[in-house]
């Protein structure tokens, strides 16, 4: 009777361990993928996306180059007054400041790996370009200037689609690009950064994204609809710094001229 009841109590605790393991794998996300050092993707599939004014993209080999006057298709109180996109400030931010400088053409040329993979030696970002949204406007990193100076001022300046120029009429995204997630949806692919990774919007599968999210580098490794089996990428998160990119670049960034 001891042998029969030993046995059984046996069993019983072998089930509930298996129960516990299954229920533990059936809790975990089914779009988690995981990102194998060396893993490579190919981007080629998302370049027919970009479309903007004075905007050109061409392959060579295994990278593609982006040349861009870099002017923005959407209305703004930066643009000169007699320029048809020009529009006063009506956005929702009451500290709005305008600042002195105004839109004007560049010659930016960004070059990025057609198959990126992740950097063995990750790279910081620079003041600058540091990629390229889909109407040909860069982006910027997280910082208004040297030495880590924070947005906190500078976001007053930014317009009614959260872009404005630098001094010498390069205007940019530190944050959320508002007018192509407005066009085109919270969870759309937006750009590209200088290391070959997508930028897509704050929300995935129906989910805002927070920095919980996201690494350090401010992405993750998923699916998405251009990369269904799954990709590196980086996500815009409205209300929390870094906004586009954390801690440097995920992959080895290419050439950027301006």
């Amino acid at each position: 009777m001891k042998k029969f009841t030993s046995i059984r109590i046996l069993s019983i605790s072998l089930i509930f361990m298996f129960g516990m393991l299954s229920c533990s794998s059936s809790s975990a996300s089914e779009d988690e993928i995981t990102d194998p050092a060396g893993t490579q993707y190919d981007i080629t599939p998302i370049l027919s996306k970009f479309d903007g004014t004075g905007l050109t993209v061409s392959t060579s080999g295994n990278t593609v180059t982006f040349t861009t006057q870099n002017l923005p298709n959407h209305k703004s109180p930066y643009w000169p007054t007699n320029n048809a996109l020009y529009e006063v400030y009506n956005g929702t931010n009451a500290s709005f400041n305008l600042n002195p400088n105004s839109i004007s053409a560049q010659n930016i040329s960004i070059t990025v790996p057609l198959n990126p993979s992740e950097a063995s030696t990750k790279q910081p970002t620079s003041l600058g370009p540091i990629g390229i949204s889909i109407n040909g406007v860069v982006f910027y990193n997280q910082y208004a200037g040297p030495n880590n100076q924070a947005l906190t001022n500078e976001i007053n300046s930014f317009d009614q689609f959260l872009g404005h120029p630098q001094n010498t009429g390069q205007y940019h995204y530190h944050v959320e690009p508002t007018y192509l997630t407005g066009q085109f949806g919270d969870s759309a692919f937006l750009g590209l950064l200088a290391d070959g990774f997508p930028v897509y919007g704050p929300v995935e599968n129906g989910q805002t994204i927070t920095n919980s999210n996201l690494d350090a580098y401010h992405g993750h490794t998923s699916a998405t609809v251009d990369f269904p089996n799954g990709i590196y990428h980086y996500h815009v998160t409205p209300n929390e710094d870094p906004y586009i990119n954390g801690n440097g670049f995920y992959g080895t960034p290419g050439n950027i001229t301006q």
